[in-house]
């Protein structure tokens, strides 16, 4: 007979085990990641993140599981619901402590439940709700679904949908020119003059794996990622031993590109790339990929403000990366309408949430169909302006 267990830290979880409920190419889900967060002080209680990650267990075989979070608020998910907890709170309720199924700092599609099949999927999701009345938890949420995630969700949890800007070759260009010129003349114009104005300030690029990275080059990306959060007077969450810690643990899906002006380095992005599947016939199609082909944009720094930067640093060298290595899609992390200029489409992410106390989801449930509607209302306009010419390949 399964059994439905809590695990306080995913090293209780071997590796092989949890791995082995994924197809491997999304860099987020996998083990290494996940419990480095844990292990290398990333995940504090005092900032909200408690792991409580569920598992179906057959014996010793493990059958389904979830990185799970006790949440304290609701810092760190990019999933917007501090309305939510204030409407609650105003009803005299308490809507901390929510369990959260997402991967932390992290606003990228990709596995949530993770099962051998997807009747065991449904059935794990329905044992969550279970165990959140067990615990006395206000809400379940789940954030940047793929769609058999989704799927999975009993039919009364909450849809929310949102829209990120991503990159993606459809068109098999081969160089930057060739993506150029799918583009606008006057997009194609900037683009140029904005690359041109960071060669012309002496800037060069090494972009390395996590393999070839030294531990100078490790240093300084952690410290270029302390400027960023300085600089905006937040608190940065990730450690230097975290950033050592991929390098050893997914050294060829961690990638850095380092701007460099006469071999110093004064501005930096940190990526992953996603595996190939293991199980290719099992990615998700439409707008929700597995992580196959793709680079994730996560997090960049500079010491230096220069004009043209950070769009080099983040966009145009993850482009030119994607071309060289053959991958299809760069996802450059969460909002920001600069980066359809850029050549960046809007694409939605979902995410569901289920209210433990009867009424509840149908009370928020004309604010999530409005929330909808503006969303796919923007959408359209986005779309409608594409930076695209009308019959360029994309």
């Amino acid at each position: 007979m399964p059994e439905f267990r809590m695990h306080k830290t995913l090293s209780e979880i071997p590796a092989a085990q949890w791995d082995a409920l994924h197809d491997g190419s999304n860099p987020f889900v996998a083990h290494a990641f996940l419990a480095g967060l844990e292990q290398h002080g990333c995940l504090r209680p005092s900032w909200g993140w408690t792991p409580l990650h569920p598992a179906l267990w057959d014996g010793d075989t493990l059958l389904a599981a979830a990185p799970g979070y006790l949440k304290g608020n609701s810092h760190g998910e990019f999933v917007f619901d501090h309305q939510w907890a204030a409407a609650i709170e105003r009803a005299g309720r308490d809507y901390y402590p929510k369990w959260l199924f997402a991967i932390p700092y992290t606003p990228v599609t990709g596995p949530r439940f993770l099962a051998r099949d997807a009747m065991t999927r449904e059935v794990f999701c329905r044992l969550l709700v279970e165990s959140a009345q067990q615990l006395k938890l206000s809400s379940l949420h789940a954030n940047f679904l793929i769609d058999s995630d989704n799927a999975a969700c009993p039919v009364e949890w909450l849809e929310r949908i949102d829209v990120q800007f991503h990159w993606r070759n459809d068109a098999g260009w081969k160089t930057f020119d060739d993506f150029l010129a799918a583009l606008q003349s006057k997009k194609r114009k900037n683009i140029r003059h904005e690359r041109k104005q960071v060669q012309d300030a002496g800037i060069a690029f090494r972009i390395v794996h996590g393999d070839e990275a030294s531990n100078q080059d490790i240093a300084d990306m952690h410290a270029l990622y302390l400027r960023a959060f300085a600089d905006k007077g937040n608190s940065a969450a990730l450690t230097l031993t975290f950033f050592q810690h991929l390098a050893r643990s997914m050294p060829r899906a961690l990638v850095l590109i380092l701007a460099q002006r006469n071999g110093e380095t004064i501005a930096g992005a940190l990526c992953l790339r996603g595996g190939r599947s293991r199980h290719p016939a099992s990615c998700d199609t439409g707008t929700s990929m597995c992580g196959a082909d793709t680079l994730y944009g996560r997090y960049w720094g500079c010491f230096e403000e220069i004009p043209g930067l950070h769009f080099e640093t983040c966009y145009y060298q993850g482009i030119d990366y994607c071309l060289r290595e053959s991958v299809r899609v760069f996802e450059p992390g969460a909002q920001g309408e600069h980066k359809i200029a850029r050549g960046f489409m809007p694409v939605v992410t979902r995410s569901r949430h289920h209210f433990i106390e009867d009424g509840l989801d149908n009370a928020f449930a004309r604010w999530c169909v409005e929330e909808r509607r503006a969303v796919e209302q923007y959408r359209r306009a986005v779309l409608a302006h594409s930076p695209y010419r009308d019959d360029a390949a994309r």
